[in-house]
């Protein structure tokens, strides 16, 4: 059923993952656009005229996903945005998440995530905003070593009941409905973020702190590959945006002096890692390239007057 939807698809290299992507919007909102960050056009042929309903915008480089979010928001004039990655399916219409976002003061309502096995995404399709701890406990490795640590059980939800509709802190950016009011009231993306992570994350906190409420509904579903444009970037130039989305977010949402302490729990962190790969002789280009962010990161990335 056709709601007053504009989607917004920033697409990286996307090409095998869009045509489900697009096929599963047709008649399911008002408007599509495609914002596409490859310097090469990634589409395949006949994709743009099979789907002459959607506006493509190709950017001659790539500015970062918000940037392109907040392109695609400009484009189009309909109340509701949803955000949507290129490599997700809806399963189910969308008149769930509009419903959520009736009531005054709700910014914005994500759906369900499944995977390609059916499973709910739990751990990804919501979660709590980050605390410095959970931040901290992530960059030391210790979720990845003790995954269900009280810290990251609270941080991931992991004892989220996937069918029950609630409000909630940080639905994942990749399936998110927003009210454009609520979006242009917090001025939209940080585009600092570039080229990627952690800029839904601020935006879910900047509606929090703005008085917004924002919901989880479990009766709009979509199928989630996850990671497809990351895993393509370098990996070095992966470990960057990642370390340095997370300080990004760190230096302008916590004080002075806790930034200080997780910046540096990511050195040693990096140091941790760099030691791993290069002891375990499995990839000395892994190695090398944690010693590199590292070396950056010693040299004062991200700044607190927002060079990054």
């Amino acid at each position: 059923m056709r709601c007053p939807v504009a989607a917004v698809v920033v697409a990286y290299e996307s090409g095998r993952e869009l045509p489900a992507c697009l096929e599963s919007l047709e008649g399911r909102v008002s408007s599509a656009v495609v914002v596409n960050n490859s310097p090469v056009a990634s589409a395949p042929a006949g994709l743009r005229s099979r789907h002459s309903w959607a506006e493509w915008i190709d950017n001659p480089s790539n500015p970062g996903f918000a940037a392109a979010v907040n392109q695609g928001v400009a484009a189009t004039s309909e109340p509701y945005v949803l955000l949507l990655n290129p490599d997700c399916e809806l399963l189910t219409d969308l008149d769930p998440l509009v419903a959520a976002c009736g009531p005054a003061g709700v910014a914005g309502a994500g759906g369900l995530l499944i995977g390609p096995d059916s499973t709910p995404q739990v751990g990804f399709t919501v979660r709590s905003l980050p605390t410095p701890w959970a931040l901290a406990f992530e960059v030391l490795g210790l979720n990845r070593l003790w995954r269900r640590n009280p810290v990251n059980r609270r941080y991931r939800l992991l004892d989220l009941d996937p069918r029950r509709e609630l409000e909630v802190e940080q639905p994942a950016g990749a399936f998110l409905l927003l009210r454009r009011e609520a979006l242009e009231a917090v001025g939209g993306m940080d585009e600092r973020f570039r080229p990627v992570w952690f800029e839904d994350v601020d935006l879910c906190r900047r509606l929090l702190d703005a008085g917004f409420t924002l919901r989880f509904v479990p009766d709009a579903i979509a199928s989630h590959v996850g990671g497809h444009a990351v895993r393509r970037l370098p990996v070095e130039a992966r470990l960057e945006a990642w370390y340095g989305g997370l300080l990004r977010y760190a230096e302008k949402h916590f004080p002075r002096r806790v930034f200080g302490r997780l910046r540096f729990s990511v050195l040693v962190g990096l140091v941790l890692r760099k030691l791993y790969w290069t002891a375990a002789g499995r990839s000395s280009a892994t190695a090398g390239a944690y010693g590199a962010v590292l070396s950056r990161l010693r040299r004062g990335f991200p700044s607190r007057t927002g060079a990054c």
